[in-house]
């Protein structure tokens, strides 16, 4: 009887090394289907596996024969990366080493076999088995014609072709285009449904044009270059305030995870935790966007060498701790103030926290009087409650953290209801105290300290003179400053351990995989530029941020392009481009730039707002600088999105973020062991509470001995400062924790390949699915979207090394035992073989 022979077609993922090994045996064949992409590591790769029910009878026995065989198939085909085998492993299988230098034998053997049933006219039954495969996800115009996905392919390039495509598209719910390996991502304002674990498998390591362009996409071809080349990545996204950066980060990270799988199920869902959680404390509403980020976050993925997730890192730069005691108008405080009050107001634990049922505290207060009614009759609140409890607890944090927490934020709103008054007697005519008790006493039970000493800290403080320690009063107008830069501080370091804690409970298991050997994907999600109607010190950190970010992605993209096309001897016309690195130069060179001014300026007492805006306009002559006539304390800046007037005002108190050292040893003494870790850690050079935990000496546990009413009498700025602290660091100041912060950022950015998600928004209404095509063609001009389209069409946006190229493709063109030299003409060899198009070879690289 004849043999049946098996035929099962099938997607599957092979590495390299163990697709040589198959290939080369010369026993199974593996067919590429016509229009399926060369054999790639981790791409999916269509084989047809024909194995004979009946082996020949020669050289193995027939039972063994099938059976190692089929095993050895079977071990090929594992997908799970954790799971699949060595190539090592696969060498000592039964199968090779039976099979090892009979390869010749046996192809004869099975030629011979198919020659003889053919001859006796056999028929030969074969079943195929054809298991569930992925179908791509296309939509369609209105014309049932399918749009081009990338804007480098089109016919006609001009402003005009480019916004009338991504209209259309637009209009078609397609949100998302490519400009080369650029995505371009317009927020639609509204849910759509091309985010399920469904949209996830179409974009597992597939084709790009397989399916149509998607943020899932962009996530894929990070995690497959970090597996491939085994080098880490960075998804750099970027945008204005309001152009959906954040619910972009989220899909990354989810997909991220989708991709990672590890056996650790708790790991995995920890990690879709954190974003939500994190950005609870640190978003919050403004006048343009409902839930904007107000500080910067670069989130690292930590994946093993095979590609599972093993743990996550965040890295918070920059929060807006402003915000805390005071908000424009229009917007509103930290997202956490409010769920957390809607959460206890309906478990009826207000009075637990000392928090009021009728009236809001000053900080969460506004001009609509409606925040009480909002947060008592707005269901998303307490959702939202329900949901950070639920991050809290998943995440690892345990009860007593997270009451603390909550006693620290409650503590903070009730700092902010302490009022004072002056108050004259025969000596002094300036010094303040407070007239009701009631908030000092909640605020200081809250936080665990002595409502006397609270009181003594606010309203007055230590200098020490000639070793000498005077007391001085505070005026009102000084003790309000106190109390808010005691609120701002207590909200900035929680955030900061909030951050560090997750940092330590999502850190690789060692047992599993040590952190130095593994691999790291990293999304960068920072506040947009900002424009209003009066913009302050707040808007000048994030609007420098992000000329820095689009510095970066110009060098990527043209400059370090041009080099690189320069370098290979390669012909390609140059793109001109908007470089502003002058305008970085004005903000952030030494001794003349803006921050070095500003801090200089922050360093005289007697300096003002006015002063500084006089030095700004004697020193910076240059086209990006302006000073309006008849606007007081007011000066512009040219940015790369655009003109921008800032209001000076405040900007040297605000920079100089001074907080009395009276208030540091305070909550040093204070009962909750968190509030005591919180000023007992140093301040890294960024700001932010160092990671390392700080060990709270004796001395900062209590006050000292020498008590005059309340009043410390020693050096207390001695005191303030941690034996890890240097002196330096008690003068750092805002403009100094941003610059020591870019370079940070910038640092961890450059050590990965990058990718770039441009976030574009439509219409400044936040209406959804409508398109103002003047909106959007701003955003294309200054971020540099056409000169980008130019750039890729005439260029190549992927380099291989010749070793590299030789290493990962000479079997399409080369016997497996051949070894070819990694040179231009063995790389010509293989590029000829596939009948590839639009490459060139430069002096040491394969330009795709």
């Amino acid at each position: 009887m004849a043999p049946e022979v098996i035929a099962c077609e099938q997607q599957y993922d092979y590495s390299y090394d163990v697709r040589c090994d198959v290939w080369s045996l010369g026993i199974t064949a593996i067919e590429l289907a016509d229009g399926d992409p060369p054999l790639s590591s981790m791409h999916p790769v269509k084989a047809l596996f024909k194995i004979p029910r009946n082996p020949p009878p020669t050289l193995l026995h027939p039972e063994q024969w099938s059976r190692a065989f089929s095993h050895f198939i079977a071990q090929c085909l594992i997908k799970d990366f954790e799971k699949r085998p060595s190539v090592i492993h696969l060498l000592e299988h039964p199968f090779i080493r039976q099979a090892h230098g009979k390869e010749v034998a046996l192809q004869k053997q099975l030629a011979r076999l198919i020659y003889t049933q053919q001859q006796s006219g056999s028929i030969i039954k074969t079943r195929y088995e054809r298991m569930h495969t992925r179908r791509p996800y296309v939509l369609h115009t209105k014309e049932n014609t399918c749009m081009d996905d990338d804007l480098v392919n089109l016919e006609v390039l001009d402003e005009e072709t480019i916004i009338h495509q991504l209209q259309t598209r637009f209009a078609d719910l397609q949100i998302y285009t490519y400009v080369g390996d650029i995505l371009i991502a317009l927020n639609p304002f509204q849910n759509l449904s091309i985010y399920s674990p469904q949209f996830s498998k179409l974009y597992h390591g597939v084709k790009r044009a397989s399916n149509p362009p998607h943020i899932f996409a962009t996530a894929d071809a990070a995690y497959q270059g970090m597996v491939t080349f085994s080098k880490d990545q960075c998804i750099i996204i970027s945008g204005e305030s309001g152009a959906g950066k954040t619910e972009s980060a989220h899909l990354i990270v989810q997909h991220l995870t989708f991709l990672g799988k590890a056996n650790n199920r708790a790991l995995r869902e920890k990690i879709l935790q954190v974003n939500p959680l994190v950005e609870a404390f640190g978003n919050a509403c403004t006048a343009i966007n409902d839930n904007s980020s107000r500080f910067g976050k670069y989130l690292e993925m930590m994946f093993t060498p095979t590609g599972a997730v093993m743990g996550a890192k965040i890295s918070e730069y920059l929060l807006e701790k402003s915000r805390v005691i005071k908000q424009a108008v229009g917007e509103k405080n930290f997202h956490i103030f409010y769920y957390i009050y809607a959460g206890l107001y309906h478990h009826k634990k207000l009075s637990e926290y000392s928090l009021p049922e009728n009236k809001p505290p000053r900080y969460i207060d506004n001009e609509t009087g409606s925040v009480m009614q909002d947060i008592i009759s707005k269901e998303s609140y307490r959702r939202q409650f329900a949901a950070i409890q639920h991050c809290f607890r998943i995440i690892g944090f345990s009860n007593d953290e997270v009451h603390s927490v909550y006693r620290i934020l409650a503590g903070i709103l009730n700092t902010g209801n302490i009022e004072f008054t002056a108050i004259s007697s025969k000596h002094q005519t300036d010094k303040s105290e407070v007239p009701n008790g009631e908030a000092l006493e909640n605020a200081a039970a809250l936080l665990s300290i002595g409502a006397e000493e609270l009181q003594e800290a606010l309203t007055s403080h230590c200098v020490v003179t000639r070793g000498e320690t005077i007391i001085r009063t505070n005026t009102v107008d000084k003790a309000v400053d106190v109390r808010d830069a005691m609120s701002k501080a207590l909200y900035g370091r929680l955030f900061s351990w909030i951050v560090n804690r997750i940092n330590t409970l999502l850190q690789p298991d060692k047992n599993i995989c040590n952190a130095e050997s593994g691999m790291n994907v990293g999304i960068l999600d920072i506040f947009g530029f900002e424009n209003f109607k009066r913009n302050s010190f707040e808007q000048l950190c994030i609007n420098i941020a992000n000329e820095q970010i689009q510095f970066y992605f110009n060098q990527h993209i043209f400059a370090l392009e041009q080099m690189e096309y320069q370098s290979e001897g390669i012909d390609a016309a140059l793109v001109k481009y908007e470089d502003n690195r002058p305008l970085l130069d004005t903000f952030l060179q030494k001794p003349m730039g803006l921050l070095s001014l500003l801090d200089e300026e922050s360093r005289f007492p007697q300096a003002t707002d006015q002063t500084l805006v006089d030095k700004f306009e004697d020193n910076l002559r240059c086209k990006y600088f302006w000073r309006p006539k008849c606007v007081e304390l007011c000066f512009g800046i040219q940015h790369y999105a655009g003109k921008v007037l800032y209001n000076a005002c405040g900007f040297l108190e605000k920079n100089r973020d001074t907080l009395p050292a009276d208030i540091v040893v305070l909550l040093r003494t204070s009962e909750n062991k968190l509030l005591q870790q919180l000023f007992s850690s140093p301040l890294t050079k960024t700001g932010n509470l160092a990671q390392s935990r700080a060990r709270v000496t004796a001395a900062s546990r209590s006050l000292p001995p020498q008590l005059n009413a309340g009043r410390i009498k020693v050096d207390t700025m001695e005191m303030m400062r941690h034996p890890e602290e240097t002196t330096n660091m008690k003068r750092q100041t805002v403009a100094s924790y941003f610059r020591y912060s870019l370079m940070d950022l910038l640092s961890k950015m450059v050590v990965g390949q990058p990718h770039f998600v441009r976030c574009i928004k439509p219409n400044d209404d936040r209406e959804a699915m409508k398109f103002c095509r003047e909106r959007v063609l701003m955003q294309l001009r200054y971020t540099g979207i056409l000169e980008t389209v130019n750039i890729r069409r005439q260029g190549y946006s992927h380099r291989i090394l010749f070793e590299e190229f030789l290493k990962r493709y000479y079997y399409l063109a080369f016997k497996a035992h051949q070894n070819p030299p990694a040179t231009r003409e063995s790389c010509a060899t293989i590029l000829e073989k596939v009948q590839l198009e639009k490459w060139v070879l430069g002096r040491t690289k394969v330009n795709l």
